[in-house]
C-alpha cells in the first residue's frame, strides 16, 4: 500500500511516502490521546517528540494525506468486499463460477445510481439501497415453503437482475446525460474520499467478519444440505444471514466504486486451489488477496497512460480473464495427466 500510495503522475519516493503515512498516524494516535489525557498530548506537541523529521513539502504531503491514500484504502476495501462476498457465495451455491453479481445485486445497484444520476440524488446511497432492495425481492421470490431452493434462486436473480438492467438501459437511453451512467456502470475509483473511506469501511468490515464466523456451516452443507441437517446445521438461517451480509458487503463496495467484475470471481477461485476449500483458512485469503488483487489494478489504471485514468472495471477484466483461463488450463492438465 505504501509503494502503490508513492506511485502517480507528481514523483513521490516510497520513502517519503512511509514518513508522511507515519506522520499522519502519530498524529491521529495523539488527537484521540489528546481526549483522553489532555496532558500528554500537550507535552508531547511542546516538546515537538515526533517520529521522522519533516523532509516532504506542504503539497506532497496534500497529495498522498488527501488523494492517493483514501484511493488506496478505498480499493483495497471494495476488493476485499467482493472477494469475500464472492467466496461466501461460491460455498452458498456450490459453485466455484458463481460471484457477488449472481442474483442480481449489481443490476439493482445500477438501477438505482442511474435513478439518481437523473434526479440528481446522492448515488452512493441509491445504489446502495437498490442492490440491497434487489436481494430482498430475489431472496422472496425464491422462497417456497419457507425454504430457499439454490436453483430457484439462481433462476430469480437472473430473471430479476436482466429486469432492472432492462431498465437501467431504458433510464442510459432517455437520460439528457448518459456519460455519467456509462462511466459508472464501467467501475471506478475516481471519487475516492475519506468521507467515503469512512462510511463503507463500517459496513464492509462488519459484514466480513460476521461471514467469517459461517465458515464452519459452509464446509459442513458442502457435504449437502440433508448431511449438513444431520449435523444440527439450521440451512434455511445459514442461507438467509450468508445472503444478506453477502448483500450488504456487495451493496457498500458497488455504492462508492460502481461495477467492477471478475475480483468476485476469479479471487475465491484462485484461493481455493492455493489453499483449499476450508472457508476457515478460504475466507481470510480471499479477503487480503482481493484487497491486494485491486489495489494494484487501480494503480494501474491511473499510470498507464499519461493525463487519463481507465476504469479500473476495464483493467480487473484485462489481468484477471487471461490469468483465470491459464489457471483453468493448468488445473485441467494436471487433472488429466
Amino acid at each position: 500500500m505504501i509503494s502503490n500510495t508513492a506511485i502517480g503522475s507528481t514523483s513521490i519516493s516510497p520513502d517519503v511516502t512511509a514518513k508522511i503515512l507515519v506522520t499522519e498516524i502519530f498524529e491521529s494516535i495523539l488527537e484521540i490521546t489528546g481526549k483522553i489525557f489532555p496532558s500528554v498530548a500537550a507535552n508531547v506537541q511542546a516538546n515537538g517528540y515526533y517520529p521522522v523529521e519533516k523532509t516532504w513539502t506542504d503539497s506532497q504531503e496534500v497529495i498522498i494525506s488527501d488523494i492517493r491514500l483514501p484511493r488506496v484504502l478505498l480499493a483495497a476495501l471494495v476488493g476485499a468486499a467482493l472477494s469475500t462476498a464472492g467466496c461466501a457465495m461460491q460455498g452458498l451455491l456450490k459453485n466455484p463460477m458463481a460471484d457477488p453479481y449472481i442474483i442480481g445485486m449489481s443490476s439493482g445497484a445500477a438501477l438505482g445510481a442511474s435513478i439518481a444520476f437523473v434526479l440528481l440524488l446522492p448515488v452512493q446511497l441509491l445504489s446502495f439501497v437498490g442492490a440491497v432492495i434487489t436481494i430482498f425481492v430475489v431472496y422472496n421470490i425464491s422462497k417456497i415453503g419457507g425454504k430457499v431452493p439454490v436453483d430457484t434462486l439462481l433462476l430469480s436473480g437472473i430473471a430479476v437482475g436482466s429486469l432492472l438492467a432492462a431498465l437501467t438501459s431504458l433510464i442510459i437511453f432517455i437520460s439528457h446525460s448518459p456519460h455519467q451512467i456509462i462511466f459508472w456502470l464501467m467501475g471506478g475509483l475516481w471519487t475516492a474520499s475519506w468521507d467515503k473511506v469512512k462510511i463503507t469501511s463500517v459496513m464492509i468490515i462488519f459484514g466480513v467478519l460476521i461471514l467469517y464466523r459461517f465458515a464452519w456451516s459452509l464446509n459442513v452443507m458442502l457435504l449437502g444440505e440433508e448431511q449438513a441437517q444431520y449435523l444440527g446445521i439450521n440451512i434455511e438461517q445459514v442461507k438467509r444471514y450468508v445472503l444478506v451480509l453477502s448483500a450488504l458487503v456487495t451493496a457498500a463496495a458497488v455504492s462508492v466504486s460502481g461495477i467492477i467484475g471478475f475480483v468476485g470471481l476469479i479471487i475465491p477461485h484462485i484461493m481455493r486451489i492455493i489453499v483449499g476449500p476450508d472457508h476457515r483458512i478460504l475466507f481470510p485469503a480471499s479477503t487480503l488477496m482481493g484487497a491486494v488483487f485491486l489495489v494494484l489494478c487501480d494503480t494501474f489504471s491511473r499510470t498507464i497512460i499519461d493525463s487519463v485514468e481507465l476504469p479500473v472495471g476495464i483493467v480487473t477484466a484485462m489481468f484477471g480473464a487471461p490469468f483465470f483461463i491459464y489457471l483453468l488450463r493448468k488445473r485441467r492438465q494436471s487433472l488429466y495427466a
